[in-house]
């Protein structure tokens, strides 16, 4: 069975990699099946940069906000992953609707203090990794250099903010958050589904979203929290290395 298992496990490889550099346009689509080594991995499209994963029966949200869609129809989440304390990506309210009693926060410094001691909240710098509700966790730089607001403050300060790795049976899944294509995230391996912010003045541009892109490898590689990027420009992205899929995240 084993043998069996690393076999289908290759052969997804091998697939992914032959297929390196298409592009996959798909603007209707909301939800996708993503092959793990022994399991299924759905990925529901919400909105803007907000994600949900469904994997063996557990549900894990990425940075969900109520203005991406009716999460009334949605299930309640195992784990929450909140990248930055912005009111598109920290919605404590929604996050209160979404919660169980052992539902567990993953996010930043910032962002736990309002949830005081008794929370279920795990805290994550830049660099720091965890392992929750069998999910392994890397928490990684995410900020900006060249954008700033009032030609002054970077919109996103270095170390105030993450993006996360997740490792998800067998694969690794790596939600940028909020970045520019800032160093620490070029030596970033063994990615094999990606999604890069791609808006100005916030995030990337197209060069700096292609330089990331390039330098991941991811096998598959989403374009997310695209409000206000034109769609011409996010369907001309060239990153010959990787698959790339753009799915419509706006309402």
């Amino acid at each position: 069975m084993k043998f069996l298992l690393v076999c289908a496990a290759l052969c997804l490889i091998n697939s992914l990699c032959m297929a390196s550099g298409q592009k996959d346009i798909d603007m209707t689509m909301k939800k996708e099946t993503i092959k793990g080594a022994t399991s299924d991995i759905q990925v529901t499209f919400i909105g803007h940069a907000s994600l949900m994963l469904e994997n063996k029966d557990k549900v894990y949200y990425i940075d969900p906000w109520s203005e991406t869609g009716d999460y009334s129809k949605l299930p309640k989440a195992d784990v929450i992953f909140v990248t930055h304390e912005h009111f598109d990506h920290y919605d404590k309210d929604l996050i209160k609707k979404l919660s169980k009693p052992d539902t567990t926060i993953v996010t930043t410094e910032t962002v736990a203090k309002d949830f005081g001691k008794n929370a279920n909240v795990v805290v994550l710098a830049n660099g720091e990794t965890n392992t929750v509700d069998v999910v392994k966790i890397e928490a990684v730089p995410a900020y900006n250099i060249q954008h700033l607001r009032d030609g002054k403050n970077p919109f996103h300060p270095k170390g105030r903010g993450n993006g996360y790795i997740l490792g998800i049976d067998g694969l690794r899944f790596y939600f940028a958050g909020d970045t520019e294509n800032v160093p620490e995230l070029k030596g970033l391996q063994n990615i094999d589904v990606a999604f890069l912010p791609y808006n100005l003045p916030y995030t990337m541009d197209k060069a700096m979203f292609e330089d990331l892109a390039k330098s991941i490898k991811a096998k598959y590689l989403y374009p997310y929290h695209t409000m206000g990027t034109d769609q011409k420009s996010i369907e001309s992205i060239e990153v010959p290395e990787s698959i790339v899929r753009i799915r419509k995240f706006e309402k």
